[in-house]
């Protein structure tokens, strides 16, 4: 295990880093406020200090506005609220309604969802007005992301990428929020002949299929499998039915080589939905897995409850069942993420990028190096995970495993605090982005390289910045004795 857990670190220790990033971070929201004008496009990652546009989709809008909210939150500076509640409602309508992506997770749960969160909260005034509207922002959201539906022989479907029905992404597994919010809020997807979509199953669905197909077990069916292994794209061939063909890799090295970034999405995404799943009782989940989302009650007079009940069990399609996939997903990807970054818990973009043979030897097993000449590295992705980390220990520590809940947990802070100072934390005011050396898209070239560099590095991105914040917010509510941030917070437990 390359990376070095401290394991007398406390999120109360890092509490002075916290305050100073979010000290630097209002300067940089600001800034960017000022700046970056809608004419411009939305800001995606910056380019010698500046927040740049780049066109692919339409995902890191939320990160923007949803930053303002974050820092708000940390801090109770009215200002951010009034940036990040203004610019949700008049910017972001389109995203609620986007047909086109997989990314409603990213834009709208980090908007709507975290408005309605602070209201229910207390910490905004409550209205019934907005609360209504951020509501129906988030069941439309849910059930739009929903609605890209491929189906399978062997899982029943996946939620397909931008690049169309064949294609899932790792991504998407952070994305699938929106699902559950929705379903959380009472919502469904209607289809064709009314037919009545439970969206939290839907979910369920998609995150089956991720774990079998992007997720590697090690169990040697394949060459290249190797546990805890991601592929960031699988192609399914939609014409004989989306039977599963092949690995691909749209921003990693190649499809048998892990984007680490992907790999970080893949952390966190199952760590949460565990905990989300972990939140609702047996009951619940069988009423979603077994009778898409209508009571149980309406069944149990017929005598199919025990019958569906039997089926399922049969495909492994049983809460229990739900939720070992999930730990499992979770742990393989985790493991190999501590096999494969740095000492300090910063990854290389890509565990198989081509120049990798020519950095020192054993480079794993020492502090990362941005300004290398070879390749570069992600923070963006150590923003991300190290949130995954502190999730997954949370989890295993609630089921009873203090020694791996431990273990992860203290991983997360470890990575934390390395993000958390130079040479990742931006402290240069003249320079937009929070957390530096973030990688967007190594094949394609889109990534700014500095006069005397020969890789990219010294440059952020929205969706580093907006995890890092999110990252550092979960810590430091902690230490203060705050409710538990969650993505479903913004939605209160059933009476």
């Amino acid at each position: 295990m390359p990376l070095r857990i401290d394991r007398a670190l406390t999120a109360e220790k890092l509490v002075p880093r916290i305050e100073r990033m979010f000290d630097l971070s209002a300067q940089k929201i600001l800034s960017i406020e000022k700046h970056c004008k809608p004419a411009d496009g939305t800001p995606v990652f910056t380019v010698r200090g500046r927040y740049t546009s780049r066109g692919w989709t339409e995902w890191t809008q939320g990160f923007q506005f949803g930053s303002a909210l974050l820092q708000f939150d940390a801090t109770g500076e009215g200002k951010f609220l009034e940036i990040g509640r203004r610019n949700t409602i008049e910017r972001m309508a389109s995203h609620v309604s986007h047909m086109g992506v997989h990314d409603h997770g990213f834009n709208n749960i980090s908007t709507y969802g975290n408005l309605l969160r602070l209201m229910h909260e207390g910490k905004i005034d409550w209205d019934d007005r907005e609360k209504d509207f951020y509501e129906l922002a988030l069941k439309v959201s849910g059930a739009v992301q929903a609605a890209r539906w491929t189906r399978t022989p062997d899982t029943e479907g996946y939620i397909y990428s931008f690049n169309g029905p064949h294609s899932l992404f790792i991504d998407t597994m952070r994305t699938l929020r929106s699902l559950v919010v929705a379903d959380r809020l009472g919502h469904f997807l209607m289809s064709e002949g009314d037919d009545k979509i439970c969206l939290l199953k839907r979910s369920i669905l998609h995150s089956r299929t991720t774990a079998f197909h992007n997720v590697y077990d090690g169990d040697g069916d394949e060459t290249y499998d190797v546990r805890g292994r991601v592929a960031h794209e699988s192609i399914f061939n939609v014409a004989q039915g989306g039977i599963y063909r092949c690995p691909n890799s749209q921003q990693g090295y190649s499809p048998f080589s892990t984007w680490t970034r992907g790999l970080a999405w893949a952390i966190l995404g199952f760590s949460e939905q565990l905990e989300f799943l972990s939140s609702l009782t047996r009951r619940e989940l069988e009423c979603a897995l077994y009778f898409d989302g209508e009571p149980i009650e309406d069944f149990e007079s017929e005598g199919i409850y025990r019958q569906w009940r039997k089926a399922h069990a049969a495909v492994g399609l049983t809460p229990g069942d739900t939720l070992r996939l999930y730990a499992r997903a979770a742990t393989a990807t985790a493991d190999f993420y501590l096999d494969h970054c740095c000492a300090d818990g910063i990854p290389m973009w890509d565990t198989g990028a081509p120049h990798l043979h020519r950095l020192p030897a054993r480079y794993l097993d020492k502090p990362s190096d941005p300004f290398n000449a070879w390749e570069p590295v992600d923070s963006s992705a150590a923003a991300i995970a190290a949130q995954g980390f502190l999730r997954l220990g949370n989890y295993l520590k609630a089921q009873g495993d203090k020694k791996n809940g431990a273990l992860y947990h203290k991983a997360g802070l470890s990575i934390t605090r390395a993000l958390l100072d130079e040479p990742y934390l931006s402290s240069n005011p003249r320079h937009q982005g929070l957390l530096l050396h973030s990688v967007y898209h190594r094949p394609n070239g889109w990534d700014h390289i500095a006069p005397g560099q020969k890789v990219p590095n010294g440059e952020s991105s929205m969706w580093g910045d907006y995890h890092l914040r999110e990252l550092a917010l979960m810590l430091l509510r902690e230490t203060r004795r705050e409710p538990y941030l969650t993505f479903f917070g913004c939605v209160p437990p059933a009476k």
